[in-house]
């Protein structure tokens, strides 16, 4: 019984000790860092920094920007919300920042990221006289006049990366990205919509939510609308200041919650809400509920079935690590393709896009028409055809995720690149090459042998001639050279 109440007791005053280190560390990153920067400032990685280097903190110390390490060498200028030590803003800079003395955050009017190289990776391009981080986490290069009055003339509520946050208003000329860059949150004029960069050119629609128009209606000539989270609990649309023209309620609509709110375009495509209830971000909210509706659930080649999960298009591929066959980009039409159509046909019942209501499709008669549209169009990838409908749905890029669907009506039409075939014809250049390369050497040291013989031959039918032997000279000594020398003479 001792021993037990002397491990408890143990056990209670480790966990008061990471407890209070952990308030230590708080303390210190809201005691030490400035809640304000001048003219004159700069900052360089501190080498001894693990993980998050603050520079600035709010008045609250909820939020600071600062350094924040990746990937060991890496680093990103960040907004952090410090109880949850989550990101919420992401400096979108023109290149990749090491985590070394060389990389620099200064302030000379605008706050300038940099290395010794004076090369510039990102940059506020204002002319302000003091940094300031609000409460609310908006990042503010403020203009001061003779009236100790001051002016915004930059702020990270006008460049969002992946986060709303609460009464940050999103206008047309804004986008969340999500961090693997795939997806995209815009505005339309009567919509707000999620979108999936396919390739480099071009992006595909997969979710989207129009206003309804219930309190106010969108009036052409009044502006664009805009977006912002209410404190009550939802995603509200607007066009003026007045009534909202939509609004998207979160699961804790019109309750009181502990925390700020945010909504978060995650990197599997899928827009969550959430609010923070003290010691943790709970889930109020998401765009998309069935994870085959996403627009990658599987992976290049996936079959994704509800509450089953994921298998690969073939039904013989071993599904493994977000993918069936290996992502590939481009298209069909270079000439080797083209020529010796560098493809194979995969065929599959029952599937069908999962965001097909967003994309353009063709009325076609039959599967074969469908089929043979795609076929003879070197950009597509792939189509599905509902035999009910009669809709040919043609994918103009690389297969990805396809949702899993009872009707056998539904058939799927898709190019896989014929890896083993570029496999072969590489290995065979290769092996062209090594031997082309081994005859050509053989032919030279041919030569080489054939000329030193030759040499040789003529050496000896000349020694021949002068009644010599053409073997060793080791056994003429020095008269025996005068001799043949007088003898010639």
């Amino acid at each position: 019984m001792k021993t037990l109440t002397s491990s408890s007791g143990q056990i209670h005053l480790l966990l008061i000790i990471i407890l209070l280190s952990f308030n230590i560390f708080i303390i210190q990153v809201r005691s030490e860092t400035p809640q304000e920067l001048l003219k004159g400032f700069t900052a360089t990685p501190d080498s001894s920094v693990s993980s998050f280097q603050p520079l600035l903190n709010d008045p609250t110390g909820d939020f600071s920007l600062g350094f924040l390490r990746i990937e060991d060498s890496k680093l990103a200028l960040a907004i952090l919300h410090v109880p949850s030590s989550e990101p919420i803003w992401i400096a979108n800079t023109t290149g990749s920042l090491r985590w070394s003395k060389s990389t620099q955050l200064s302030f000379n009017g605008s706050l300038v990221l940099s290395d010794s190289h004076s090369n510039v990776f990102w940059s506020t391009g204002s002319d302000g006289d003091r940094v300031l981080l609000m409460h609310d986490s908006n990042l503010q290069v403020q203009k001061l006049s003779g009236k100790n009055e001051q002016s915004i003339v930059w702020q990270s509520y006008d460049f969002p990366f992946d986060t709303l946050i609460e009464s940050q208003n999103f206008t047309v000329s804004m986008s969340l990205v999500s961090r693997n860059g795939l997806y995209s949150m815009r505005l339309g004029e009567t919509y707000f919509g999620l979108y999936w960069k396919v390739n480099t050119n071009s992006t595909q629609l997969y979710w989207k939510h129009g206003a309804m128009e219930a309190k106010a209606e969108i009036v052409e000539g009044n502006g664009p609308i805009h977006a912002r989270i209410s404190p009550n609990g939802y995603l509200g649309m607007y066009q003026t200041l007045k009534a909202p023209v939509d609004i998207l309620p979160f699961d804790s609509f019109q309750r009181p919650v502990p925390g700020i709110r945010k909504l978060k375009l995650e990197s599997d495509g899928n827009l969550r809400g959430y609010y923070w209830s003290g010691t943790t971000w709970v889930l109020d909210f998401k765009a998309i509920s069935d994870v085959c509706e996403l627009p990658n659930a599987c992976g290049s080649y996936g079959l994704c079935q509800t509450g089953k999960g994921c298998s690969c298009l073939d039904n013989k591929t071993q599904y493994n690590s977000g993918e069936c066959f290996p992502h590939k980009t481009g298209d069909f039409c270079s000439k080797n393709e083209v020529l010796g159509k560098g493809y194979w046909i995969l065929r599959r019942k029952g599937v069908e896009v999962p965001y097909k209501e967003w994309m353009g499709f063709e009325k076609m008669e039959t599967l074969n028409d469908c089929e043979d549209s795609c076929e003879r169009n070197c950009s597509c990838w792939g189509a599905v055809y509902n035999n009910a409908t009669k809709f040919c749905y043609k994918i103009q890029y690389p297969i990805n995720s396809l949702v899993s669907d009872g009707d056998e009506g539904k058939s799927g039409f898709f190019k896989v690149k014929n890896e083993e075939k570029k496999r072969v014809v590489s290995v065979a250049v290769g092996l062209g090459l090594i031997i082309g390369a081994v005859i050509v050497l053989v032919i030279v040291v041919g030569f080489v042998i054939f000329s030193v013989w030759r040499r040789r031959k003529n050496h000896s039918d000349r020694l021949l001639e002068d009644g010599l032997s053409p073997g060793s000279y080791k056994g003429l000594d020095s008269e025996s050279f005068r001799s043949v020398e007088l003898s010639q003479r």
